[in-house]
């Protein structure tokens, strides 16, 4: 990788004067902006780890530590480029993480930059952003053959909008020795914003990996032995098999096992043929046949599998939460391997996992490697796996009964859909992920699949399965293709994104209840959306409140891992201070229809028998719920 001097740090110039408050307000409000910027300067050689570690740490430390003047740097009119504040604390960030790209000089002290940080810290963990497409992969190897101020020069060109004019005098500012060639330099990569925006490169959301394992017990071992105060854990540590007693009948370490060598084999791979899945009862993963133009490739396989079981430091590795990462237990399932845009894919299937490995098409450099779970799949949950992720747009593997396949926004249910092509293996094209956009949520798209047996609804979360949709009371959930269902999830779509990358194997909609608003403002609806895992925990329960004049609902109350609004207490309570038409502030709440009574507690005082409850109150009160049900069981209001 090219470096480049970083030339003495300038006197910064006369300008507006920052005091630490403003400095501070400006970091914490744009701290996952400017951590992203840091991330992408610094030099991609020193690991992922370390990196993400760094790109923290620059940040924390870019509080001046008094009133400071910042350099005469044209700003935009409005927006954070206005605030001489965030340009101050983006203007250490630059600075810092180009000195910490500087090569070490003999007869030279480093900077603080130049080591390894710190705070902050972590211990026994790698930590490293999540993986992204083959176009991220591509840009992130032409980043790293660029210089530390050329980096720096396309990332504030591209993220930040600064004129060229502006980014020269960043880049003099912050030390570099030639803006000009650090500019001309950045040119020769093509501009493209949303792909810096994607989580490949937030280090503000993370995976975390172990360390080396063998290298750190032999280093924890060596510890044990050195110091005497801790010779009662040395001794269980030197003991056979860890420390947990003899290992009886089992063969001695360095054997093989016959069935971990098997899982490496890809001429032992499971392939099922092409029509199993018309005559099987089983309808998930396990009856997919093997499709692709790469199925017979023996050297992809061997790699995929290889990478399975022993992935390196350099293979990207994600994996929903509650998923383990460890190898097959024997040979797995083939479900696809072929070309996707510009990577090579395979998918593979263990019985309890889904594993993707993607490598770009010129080379094995920047590997990815992703898992989830796909145990006790249904028909709706096994209709489609990603294949891959570019310019902000995802594409399938659908099931080989799914006869259809379109897109549509949530957002607008009259809309009505958009037909995807499918090619002959059930490749789809491409379909825009409402995980991946930036801004306000003006739209939802999620992918409608058709078989013998119906239409169904599936959302992109941000993981290789994509969450089943449902509507309905949830002791009996049906699906959210329906006219009546799309106009009850319309409002709500947007909330999908609170449970983006959560391990979410179905969420469900359920209007609970109707409430008309005093001051003659309309009828309210109350829903309930329930999103489960394929872990089992983690649920996350939410509580919607959505006015007639409202185009988004909003949440009232929310929980995690409560039964509320599930199978096993299919009951919810909620409440919201709402302000009126008039002017006029109330409590609202409402429960599900076997509520008798509902009280609220607090600062606000009221009661009403059933299930809904409107009392005056005044802006900014402070109240709780109680309710009973119809079986003479109390419940609180969710939380």
């Amino acid at each position: 990788m090219q470096s480049q001097d970083v030339a003495p740090r300038p006197a910064p110039p006369s300008g507006p004067v920052v005091d630490v408050e403003q400095a501070e307000a400006a970091l914490v409000e744009h701290y996952p902006r400017l951590v992203r910027l840091a991330y992408l300067v610094l030099p991609p050689s020193l690991g992922r780890n370390r990196r993400v570690l760094t790109a923290h740490a620059l940040t924390q430390r870019a509080l001046p530590r008094g009133r400071t003047s910042t350099s005469p740097i044209p700003a935009q009119a409005t927006g954070r480029d206005s605030d001489p504040g965030y340009a101050l604390v983006r203007l250490h960030v630059v600075r810092t993480a180009l000195e910490a790209g500087l090569p070490l000089r003999r007869r030279a002290w480093p900077t603080r930059s130049q080591l390894p940080p710190l705070l902050p810290q972590v211990w026994g963990l790698r930590l490293f952003p999540r993986s992204g497409g083959a176009d991220e992969l591509a840009l992130d190897q032409r980043l790293s053959a660029l210089s530390g101020p050329a980096r720096a020069a396309y990332v504030l060109r591209s993220m930040e909008k600064l004129s060229d004019a502006d980014v020269h005098k960043v880049l003099t500012a912050a030390g570099a020795e030639d803006p000009g060639a650090a500019l001309t330099e950045a040119g020769g990569v093509e501009a493209q914003e949303s792909l810096l925006h994607s989580p490949e490169f937030d280090p503000c959301s993370l995976h975390a990996r172990p360390t080396d394992l063998i290298r750190r017990r032999q280093h924890l071992k060596a510890a044990l032995a050195a110091g005497a105060a801790l010779t009662v854990c040395g001794a269980l540590f030197a003991l056979p098999g860890g420390g947990w007693g003899p290992d009886g009948a089992a063969a001695p370490s360095s054997a093989r096992n016959p069935a971990a060598q098997a899982a490496l084999n890809p001429g032992k791979l499971t392939r099922v043929a092409p029509t199993v899945w018309r005559a099987s009862s089983r309808t998930d993963f396990s009856v997919w046949p093997a499709r692709g133009n790469l199925t017979q490739d023996t050297a992809l396989l061997h790699r995929a599998l290889s990478v399975w079981a022993r992935p390196g430091k350099s293979v990207q590795v994600s994996a929903t939460p509650g998923t383990q990462e460890g190898a097959p237990p024997g040979p797995p399932q083939l479900l696809y391997a072929g070309d996707v845009d510009q990577a090579r894919v395979v998918l593979l299937y263990d019985g309890l996992r889904i594993a993707r490995y993607a490598e770009p098409r010129d080379g094995t450099s920047g590997a990815a490697l992703d898992f989830a779970r796909a145990d006790g799949a249904t028909m709706a949950e096994a209709g489609a796996v990603l294949l891959n992720r570019t310019d902000g747009n995802v594409r399938y593997l659908t099931a080989p009964w799914v006869t259809k396949a379109a897109e549509r926004d949530l957002r607008t249910p009259t809309a009505g859909t958009m037909g995807l092509d499918r090619s002959p293996d059930g490749v789809t094209a491409p379909l825009a992920s409402p995980v991946q956009r930036t801004g306000d949520c003006t739209s939802w798209n999620v992918l409608q699949l058709t078989d013998a047996s119906g239409t169904r609804l599936s959302t992109d979360l941000g993981e290789l399965i994509p969450a089943h949709l449902t509507t309905g009371r949830p002791s009996t959930p049906h699906e959210a293709a329906g006219t009546a269902a799309l106009r009850d999830w319309a409002p709500y779509a947007c909330s999908l994104a609170a449970v983006r990358s959560e391990g979410v194997r179905s969420v469900n909609a359920w209007q609970y209840a109707q409430q008309p608003l005093p001051d003659a403002s309309g009828t309210a609806t109350w829903v309930c959306t329930r999103a489960d895992t394929w872990r089992g925990g983690g649920t996350r329960v939410l509580a919607q409140f959505h006015t007639p004049d409202g185009a988004y609902g909003a949440i009232a109350a929310k929980a995690e891992n409560s039964p509320a609004c599930g199978s096993r207490d299919p009951h919810v309570l909620a409440g919201v201070l709402w302000k009126s038409g008039a002017g006029a502030w109330y409590l609202l709440a409402a429960g599900s229809k076997d509520t008798a009574s509902i009280n609220a507690t607090g600062g606000v005082s009221g009661s009403a028998q059933g299930t809904l409850l409107a009392v005056r109150t005044e802006q900014g009160a402070q109240a709780g719920l109680k309710g009973s049900l119809t079986d003479g069981r109390e419940i609180t209001g969710l939380r």
